[in-house]
């Protein structure tokens, strides 16, 4: 298995050009709050040992990694995609919509795109592969996948100030038993996704 501090082409050995980017997302499995997405250009040198996949990271790993990939990237880039979106073309291609978006804020253009997971829409007329666990595997996409959590969890950390009710500050909107007994008790607001099942079904609320 090739470790995420081994930087490698993923498809055609003889692309060598630094605009190969890496992208990752985070927060599919949310019941409040975006689908963020990230995008990230690295030197052919670039070496972070401590670079992994963001789920095998503490909070404060990742929020100490960020900015030394930040500034050893060529560019870099994030997005978001809101609830309201998500429960009209669903999760999945919400997630690979925010993808896109990032593709297109980074700065210079691409020749290659390493995607994580295994589904993926044609990015322009860019080359991509998928890359199942790729964020544990290649330091572009754990790079993307990194910056995606940690912007993520700012945006949560943020509108947890209006709804504290909901402890996203902790739970980042994931299906936690304190989410969704706050959910039970007050119901869902604008930030839910509606189309998620929100609570079992033996405490349904009607939305």
């Amino acid at each position: 298995m090739t470790k995420p501090n081994d930087y490698r082409v993923l498809l055609i050995r003889q692309i060598t050009s630094k605009t190969e980017a890496g992208t990752d997302e985070a927060g599919r499995g949310c019941l409040a709050g975006p689908v963020t997405a990230a995008a990230v250009i690295l030197p052919s040198h670039f070496d972070l040992p401590e670079l992994n996949d963001s789920k095998k990271l503490t909070e404060k790993q990742r929020y100490e990694l960020r900015p030394l990939i930040e500034d050893k990237a060529i560019t870099f880039s994030y997005a978001h995609v809101f609830p309201e979106e998500i429960d009209q073309i669903n999760i999945l291609n919400a997630s690979i919509k925010a993808m896109h978006l990032a593709l297109t804020k980074l700065s210079l253009p691409i020749d290659f795109i390493a995607v994580d997971g295994n589904r993926f829409h044609p990015f322009e007329s860019v080359p991509h592969q998928c890359v199942i666990k790729g964020d544990g595997k290649y330091q572009n996409i754990a790079a993307a996948s990194v910056l995606a959590k940690t912007y993520r969890d700012d945006y949560m950390k943020k509108i947890h100030e209006k709804f504290p009710q909901y402890s996203w500050n902790q739970n980042k909107g994931y299906p936690t038993k304190a989410h969704r007994e706050a959910i039970a008790k007050i119901g869902p607001n604008p930030h839910h996704r509606k189309s998620f099942q929100l609570l079992p079904k033996q405490l349904e609320l009607p939305l």
